[in-house]
């Protein structure tokens, strides 16, 4: 079986939900506490034995590309100051891992973002991590996909259980957890109405994949909002093979809902081991009033 090394970051979308923060500079450039949002996603997928990462990004997304490369003149000031710590920061940015760009010219939805991949991915498993998630837990969330994939094989879905009211959000898993974190995926249905969901184990922006998605996507018509779903292409695999739910240890932000983005600059800031003090007192005082 194939070692997945390769992992694809869909992060075209326009963020439209974030403006005007988001009309000139990428939402996944926002900063949770002192980090863009999408530095999280890429230090999972490295953490998680990935060495090449491929990001889908669109007009208006060099800011991206910027982050990740080296900024000589930074990189020349904080040495002439002697600045060695913020320095050593930076430099670790640029050689986290080969990454890579290829855009996504038109929106035309995730299933056609990942088809965008194929040439890079060619034959081989490979993850996909949405950008507008992050995930915080203690073995990073891909890597216990990866640890799915190479005991199962086949196509891994993360899920989690969201409640009843919620799963008009997501893609739905027609499935049961029968006691452990893996179930056989029967279905998946994007953005059901909640009396037609077949469950609450929810697609929460974490997959294994195998390469012969592409297939599938090539003639996959444009489903809900008019656009190209992973989620149908995922149905129809399904049908043909194995693939597997994977119910992952973590906890779940949103960051491209302004609720979630809030939750997630919290909740972070209180683990900065820097700032955790402080900002709890902030908060107490500010719960006080």
């Amino acid at each position: 079986m194939s070692k997945v090394k390769k992992a694809v970051i869909p992060a075209a979308g326009l963020g439209t939900r974030f403006l005007p923060a988001t009309k000139a500079q990428p939402k996944e450039m926002l900063p949770i506490v002192d980090k863009p949002a999408i530095q999280y996603v890429v230090e999972e997928a490295v953490h998680s034995g990935i060495e090449d990462i491929l990001i889908i990004t669109g007009r208006n997304k060099r800011a991206i590309e910027d982050h990740f490369d080296h900024c000589l003149e930074v990189e020349q000031t904080l040495r002439s100051k002697g600045k060695e710590e913020e320095l050593r920061m930076l430099e670790e940015i640029s050689r986290m891992a080969d990454i890579h760009y290829v855009r996504q010219k038109e929106p035309q939805g995730l299933g056609h973002a990942i088809y965008c991949a194929r040439k890079f991915v060619r034959d081989e498993p490979f993850a996909v991590l949405l950008g507008d998630d992050i995930i915080n837990s203690e073995v990073p969330c891909t890597r216990q996909l990866v640890s799915a994939f190479e005991e199962k094989g086949g196509t891994i879905i993360g899920v989690q259980e969201v409640e009843w009211s919620a799963v008009h959000k997501y893609g739905v898993v027609s499935g049961a957890l029968q006691g452990g974190p893996l179930c056989r995926v029967e279905g998946i249905v994007e953005k059901p109405a909640r009396e037609a969901a077949p469950s609450n184990l929810a697609a929460l922006g974490r997959y294994v994949l195998e390469p012969e998605i592409f297939s599938i996507l090539e003639h996959t018509a444009p489903g809900a909002g008019g656009e190209i779903q992973l989620t149908d292409a995922l149905n129809e695999l399904a049908q043909q093979k194995e693939v597997w739910a994977y119910a992952f240890k973590g906890k779940r932000y949103d960051v491209g809902d302004k609720l979630g983005f809030l939750e997630a600059t919290v909740e972070y800031a209180l683990r900065d081991g820097d700032l955790a003090d402080d900002f709890r007192r902030y908060l107490r005082d500010l719960m006080g009033r």
